[in-house]
């Protein structure tokens, strides 16, 4: 059977930008317009409603410039509206060549919205796509609420089918504009039409608000579909569209043997994130595809599966969209995932080592805290480093206390060779207070003064995009020498007492 090829038409600009609270700008909806059709090659773009606003005329005529330079100008679409020649004056503005007219696609929009015959409306379309044609524009026509008229006026919809392959139209758009139907409904709906009216091309657009937009896009094309309505990260009234990533995916790996698409799905994640961007519409982590997480093993049986002939790999390949699979570090990875760590920076450390640097990752997940793979040299270099030196000084407990109007105190427990000392001080702040409390210790227990702190560095990880882990680095001088010792942990203030505690046993 011959592979036929699905043309992909994406709203995000027009149906998308319906997001709640989502407004392109005139320069962010040709950047997306050039990105859509350049690179992720979909082969028509629905760019915005006629009659809105000025700026989204401006925002047209900046697109069909473009288009036009390009020899793509066919491929800009408008939605446009039944209403005298309103809209197609706003085309000719716009510079405009293709309208999708919004008609009404069930008996129930018809009678109470617009309160007229079917015959009163098919004339008006009729003279709308006259128009339109005598103007050098080109018209596909959308049936709104065409699911529901399916459900409840079929004898109005196929009426309608039946005046509309008579005119001057180039596609017939059928939408599920309340994303009411499920997947059986879509295939007997979509066949039924194909069936009767075998010359019309018929495009998809499916709404998700079941969540059953993807699985609807499937049966669309199953049922004898040539065309999809999709948009990139799902954004739309409501619950949004069929969102293209998925879609595109579903396609290319359950429907290959019947059908393609002409859309690069290495751009995919490209195009998610710029869209994120402009919009401020957020993507779900576990969105698929396109997800932040969605390529992240967290489970340690996973990793290690995947290191024994990619027992946890699935068609849905990272790469494909442009992206990499990553190993998560927490309380569940275990060795398997920070072993993956390491051969991604080139390390490498024996059965001991990567036992205790476990052992420290675990805690941290214990702790809520996510660790990312920046923070693994600085891990590592902490639980080695504390472990070449002898531990005789130990912080066995401490209270940091920070009220209002009082000064910050510490409440402090040493254990200095298997004896247990305490001491109490205030301080400017927290570390200040808890390093007078060891002053304090340590003069009455040594007679001998502490080294002095002379510089203090915070930091993160370089590269880091977690809060897990805060490094604080010391430098001390004593008897005209300068060290360095470092503290690792969650919390600042910790990982400075951690690399105090370093210093003690040094000296």
């Amino acid at each position: 059977m011959a592979v036929r090829n699905i043309e992909i038409m994406d709203t995000t600009l027009r149906d998308g930008e319906q997001t709640s609270g989502v407004s392109f700008s005139v320069s962010e909806k040709l950047t997306i317009a050039k990105l859509l059709l350049e690179e992720l090659k979909v082969d028509r773009i629905e760019v915005a409603s006629a009659r809105v606003s000025k700026g989204e005329l401006e925002a047209v005529q900046k697109i069909t410039t473009w288009a036009a330079s390009q020899n793509v100008l066919n491929k800009i679409e408008v939605l446009t509206f039944v209403d005298g020649g309103k809209s197609i004056d706003w085309m000719l503005e716009s510079g405009a060549k293709v309208q999708n007219l919004l008609t009404k696609g069930s008996l129930n929009h018809l009678t109470h919205q617009l309160k007229k015959t079917p015959e009163q409306h098919f004339a008006d379309i009729k003279a709308t796509i006259d128009l339109a044609a005598k103007n050098g524009i080109q018209t596909n026509v959308y049936l709104e609420d065409w699911s529901n008229g399916m459900r409840n006026s079929k004898a109005y919809v196929f009426q309608y089918l039946d005046f509309i392959q008579t005119q001057n139209i180039e596609r017939l758009l059928l939408p599920d504009t309340l994303g009411v139907l499920t997947p059986e409904e879509t295939t007997n709906f979509i066949a039924e039409v194909h069936q009767k009216f075998p010359k019309l091309h018929i495009d998809f657009h499916g709404h998700n608000d079941y969540d059953l937009g993807v699985a609807n896009v499937m049966n669309a094309i199953k049922a004898g579909a040539h065309g999809l309505h999709l948009t990139v990260n799902g954004m739309g009234e409501r619950a949004g569209n069929a969102p293209i990533a998925s879609a595109i995916a579903v396609i290319n790996d359950f429907l290959s043997d019947e059908v393609s698409t002409n859309v690069n799905e290495k751009a995919l994640n490209k195009v998610s994130k710029l869209v994120e961007t402009f919009s401020g519409f957020r993507i779900p982590v576990n969105k698929p595809i396109v997800g932040a997480n969605v390529f992240t093993q967290t489970a340690g049986i996973h990793a290690d599966g995947d290191n024994k002939n990619n027992l946890y790999f699935n068609d849905l390949m990272p790469e494909r969209f442009g992206r990499k699979r990553k190993y998560a570090l927490g309380k569940t990875s275990g060795k398997a995932n920070i072993q993956k760590n390491l051969q991604d920076l080139g390390l490498s450390l024996n059965d001991d080592e990567l036992k205790k640097v476990t052992q420290r990752i675990i805690e941290l997940g214990d702790k809520k805290e996510v660790v990312s793979q920046e923070d693994l040299p600085y891990i590592i270099s902490d639980v080695l480093d504390s472990n070449t030196i002898e531990k005789r000084v130990v912080v066995e407990n401490y209270v940091l206390g920070h009220a209002r109007g009082l000064k910050p105190s510490t409440t402090l427990q040493l254990r200095v060779e298997g004896v247990l000392y305490e001491a109490h001080a205030q301080g400017d702040g927290q570390f200040d207070a808890f390093m007078n409390a060891l002053k304090k210790l340590y003069k009455t227990h040594s007679k001998k003064d502490l080294p002095k702190l002379i510089d203090y560095a915070v930091r993160i990880p370089p590269g880091s995009n977690s809060d897990a882990l805060c490094e604080t680095i010391i430098t001390w001088s004593r008897d005209k020498k300068e060290f360095v010792t470092h503290g690792l942990d969650s919390d600042q203030t910790v990982s400075a007492i951690k690399a105090t505690e370093k210093m003690l046993n040094i000296i």
